[in-house]
């Protein structure tokens, strides 16, 4: 039977996946699926000078290499253009943004957060951006991991970009109108993305829509103490045997771990996964590495990744 929960995995194909992002598509699956819930894909795909030629067919065949396997159609952002304009639309016609023809430069040199400058000015679309205008700011929310999470009260009030200059479609616009979409009531994802939530929150609260649920795990840090991501080129996950990966990444969520997992298959080690999820024993801190048991592998990337 299927529960009311529906969690989702959002990758950008600006690259291909990497054990910090095996990490935070392994907690939603689990999560979900800890709850006899939905798991759901979105390509988030509406960045195309980020994007790399061939990145998204490869995360989803990367998903399903490591048992990863979802509910439903992929959603792509590229194709949901409609309803992003449908949202800015809605917005506009409630008064509840504006347009903004302030540049990156003026609002460094003011210290980095917006001041509000074009709100009351009536500016027309020409080479501007549209901001929200925040009426009720969000200072805080709940975290199922780390209780409640204040970010600072500047970005928090900050009248954000939801329509860019250049034309594209602002992440935390995208993110919000897809959820929405896509019925999903929680959200497991990288601690990198705190800070955004108190702006998706407050999108959430100016369309009087329900907000999903907020879990943010611990990130894998390199050795120079910077999260592993696509920028600071971390290594693919490789093909192979995916069962050493998942455990050095149940392992970093401080998920129990079958001392004899060599001998499951992968299907019975997510299944004791999903059976033994406990948000309870996860770390709230970040880590440069998993313990040492599970980084012994053959192969040189996962070892270059991981053991560093």
């Amino acid at each position: 039977m299927t529960s009311s929960c529906i969690g989702r995995f959002a990758p950008s194909p600006s690259g291909e996946l990497h054990f910090g992002s095996l990490i935070a598509a392994l907690g939603s699956y689990l999560s979900a699926r800890a709850q006899q819930g939905l798991w759901r894909v979105r390509i988030e795909d509406i960045d195309p000078p980020r994007e790399v030629p061939g990145a998204a067919t490869r995360i989803l065949h990367q998903l399903e290499h490591y048992g990863l396997n979802w509910d439903g159609e992929v959603l792509w952002q590229s194709q949901r253009h409609d309803a992003y304009r449908e949202a800015l639309a809605w917005l506009q016609q409630h008064r509840q943004s504006y347009f903004c023809t302030c540049t990156r430069r003026r609002i460094q040199q003011i210290g980095g957060f917006y001041d509000g400058y074009c709100r009351d000015r009536q500016r027309g679309p020409e080479n501007a951006a549209l901001r929200l205008r925040q009426h009720n700011p969000v200072l805080a929310f709940d975290d199922r991991l780390r209780g409640s999470v204040q970010v600072d009260r500047r970005l928090a009030e900050e009248d954000f970009i939801i329509h860019r200059r250049d034309g594209l479609f602002a992440y935390n616009l995208a993110v919000v109108v897809d959820d929405h979409f896509q019925g999903v009531t929680e959200v497991v994802r990288g601690a990198d993305l705190i800070e955004p939530t108190v702006r998706q929150i407050a999108l959430y609260q100016q369309f009087g829509w329900p907000q999903p649920e907020y879990l943010h795990l611990p990130l894998a840090l390199n050795h120079d103490g910077n999260k592993l991501s696509k920028q600071n080129h971390a290594p693919s996950l490789p093909d192979g045997d995916a069962r050493p990966l998942l455990v050095a990444a149940l392992r970093f969520l401080g998920q129990p771990v079958s001392s004899g997992w060599q001998d499951l298959t992968q299907d019975k080690l997510l299944s004791e996964a999903v059976s033994q999820w406990n948000i309870a024993l996860m770390p709230h801190d970040n880590a440069l590495k998993p313990d040492a048991e599970t980084t012994a592998f053959s192969n040189r990337s996962q070892q270059a990744m991981i053991s560093r």
